[in-house]
């Protein structure tokens, strides 16, 4: 199911293809705090392979406050809730809203993060302004790591350039993810991207809910 198994830590199309409709369909399924919006498929065309299925996830309108955080319904240490209405009304001239694409690489045969940020009033972020805008242990992981490094390129789909983290060792470090999570060889695929997942958002201070890697 969903193309050839990835035992080296690559992915076919269909495995992606597989992957990405395994995780959407589990997003919704799964309690996601309503900060976060529905990851969604965009389905496109590519003529140099006309026969395949071409296309990218998409995760839209991740607000977030200047600082780094990621806006989430409760995010107070005592429980108490904190509704995002209220929190855009009393921060709304502070927001930077990301947009956050999973793209696959012919190239790598991988999947891509390429992500952008911009202001209320719709301006782009700057490399040094998205740096302020993370964790800090996502900071940590860029600077530590010897494969995640942002760098800015075009958007394979959209032809603008966005930020990507570069994907030069993905298969490597997936590879030993797979086999240190006794992923079973034929479930990889459809597993692929959440446990994809859970590494690149560290990078960009996105937060993946743990339900995401259960079976339903």
């Amino acid at each position: 199911m969903g193309g050839s198994p990835v035992g080296d830590g690559t992915l076919s199309l269909d495995g992606f293809n597989a992957s990405a409709t395994a995780l959407v369909k589990r997003w919704k399924e799964i309690e996601v705090d309503d900060s976060l919006p529905d990851w969604t498929w965009k389905p496109c065309s590519n003529l140099g392979v006309p026969s395949q299925v071409e296309g990218y996830l998409a995760l839209e309108g991740v607000y977030r406050d200047c600082g780094g955080s990621q806006i989430e319904e409760e995010d107070s240490s005592d429980g108490a809730d904190v509704g995002y209405d209220t929190w855009v009304q009393s921060s709304s001239d502070n927001i930077h809203v990301y947009d956050f694409h999973v793209v696959y690489s012919h190239s790598y045969k991988v999947p891509v993060l390429y992500f952008q940020g911009h202001r209320s009033d719709g301006q782009l972020l700057t490399t040094d302004e998205i740096k302020q805008d993370l964790p800090s242990n996502s900071l940590k992981v860029l600077s530590e790591s010897k494969w995640t490094f942002i760098t800015r390129e075009e958007h394979p789909h959209l032809s603008r350039p966005w930020f990507t983290l570069h994907p030069c060792a993905t298969g490597d470090w997936m590879k030993l993810l797979l086999e240190e999570s006794k992923v079973a060889y034929e479930e990889q695929s459809p597993r692929y991207l959440p446990a994809w997942l859970s590494v690149v958002g560290q990078a960009v201070g996105l937060k993946i809910p743990l339900e995401l890697h259960c079976k339903s």
